[in-house]
């Protein structure tokens, strides 16, 4: 039985809505046509499941939009019904593309111009939803969770703020410190792993990897980034290596402590296929050295795999690594805006989590766990048996 048909005696908490603002309109038409196929088929095959009063429809996506004055200012605006309906709002913070006019001057859309958006729809709903549930890929300020001097604390006042909007439960992937959750301890949060699809991308890329400890090793390029790798060496049976930036803390370059090295704890790694693993791809400068120091400790092919490839700095950096060797593969995932200028290198893999945005909500909206869908250790295996790899 495939997983979204074991739905289809279930009762939905209340009629499906989504609102996908228009900085996850590519991502909210792929989830919303994934979950207007299951639906019709369930119908079609369940007496139950076509018993429900708006259930099979032939799109759930809520016309809503955020138009702005020609001061910059903005307003949200929903255009049709959504009382008692559970909804699923979809915002990229990420997404640069966007821009608005402010006095004739033109202006990129920041990520505090998205999460202002996504206040402002909640504000539209004015309370008439059954449910609202927010998945944000990228967490709004996740990299500011933590106070370590005079400092705010943005992704945890956002939460705040977000829950006493009203909102039920958010969804993020890969947060950069899951323990941000701990600012809204009464309300749902959780942070979901792209493991399982970055692993299925990866052994449809390169199907001649060998999955073992002599032939394949999961590096962490820092020490912040190490659950996941040991998460991926664990469910692989392969080994974990790890690299620690060591700082010159009397200076401050760029907002930051410069790294002076990048020093190395693992097993040997010659004639290894390496995977690093991380959340982000910033500027890439950090992964580019430790590329760099994998190739001088003789790794063979290098594979880099990030939940986010922001590529603040451009490709350039990424081209010329992987002219001279360094790196054979990047992965990212769609969850963030992706520029042509990164999905036309021949080295960069796509990896699609549509599909798995619908399940979650086609599996929420049904009041159902997800916690199948959040350990996927058991799709890990089958898959490697599937390419052999087991």
């Amino acid at each position: 039985m495939k997983r979204h048909d074991k739905l289809a005696d279930t009762m939905p908490v209340g009629t499906l809505g989504i609102i996908a603002l228009e900085s996850s309109r590519s991502m909210g038409q792929k989830v919303n046509d994934y979950i207007v196929d299951w639906r019709a088929d369930r119908a079609a095959n369940h007496a139950t499941a076509a018993t429900f009063a708006g259930y099979n429809k032939d799109s759930y996506l809520i016309d809503s939009a955020c138009p702005r004055f020609g001061s910059g200012e903005a307003k949200g605006i929903i255009r049709e019904s959504v009382r008692g309906d559970d909804l699923y709002i979809l915002v990229d913070v990420c997404n640069y593309s966007l821009s608005y006019t402010v006095c004739g001057q033109t202006n990129h859309m920041s990520p505090d111009d998205h999460y202002q958006d996504l206040k402002r729809v909640i504000a539209a709903v004015g309370g008439k939803a059954r449910r609202i549930t927010v998945i944000m890929p990228f967490l709004y300020e996740s990299r500011q969770h933590r106070r370590s001097t005079r400092e705010s604390l943005d992704c945890a006042l956002a939460l705040q703020e977000l829950t006493q909007m009203g909102v039920e439960s958010i969804i993020t992937f890969d947060a950069h410190d899951p323990r941000v959750q701990n600012a809204i301890p009464l309300k749902s949060f959780e942070t979901v792993q792209p493991t399982y699809q970055f692993i299925k991308a990866l052994l449809k890329r390169v199907p001649d990897i060998e999955v073992d400890p002599e032939h394949l090793m999961v590096i962490s390029p820092d020490e912040g980034a190490m659950g996941r790798a040991v998460y991926y060496a664990n469910v692989l049976g392969i080994d974990v290596g790890m690299f620690y930036k060591r700082r010159d803390y009397s200076k401050i370059v760029d907002g930051r402590n410069p790294i002076i090295a990048h020093e190395f704890l693992g097993s040997d790694l010659e004639g290894k296929d390496v995977i690093i693993i991380d959340d982000m791809i910033s500027s890439g400068e950090s992964m580019i050295d430790v590329a760099t120091e994998l190739k001088r400790r003789k790794a063979k092919r290098i594979f880099v795999a990030a939940t986010f490839g922001l590529f603040t700095n451009g490709m350039a950096k990424f081209d010329e690594a992987h002219e001279r060797g360094l790196i054979d593969l990047v992965l990212t995932t769609n969850l963030v805006y992706q520029p042509q200028e990164v999905l036309s290198r021949d080295y960069y893999v796509d990896v699609d989590m549509s599909k798995y945005v619908a399940l979650l909500i086609d599996t929420l909206n049904h009041d159902e766990s997800i916690s199948e869908l959040l350990n996927p250790t058991e799709r890990i295996q089958n898959i490697l048996k599937k390419y052999g790899k087991l």
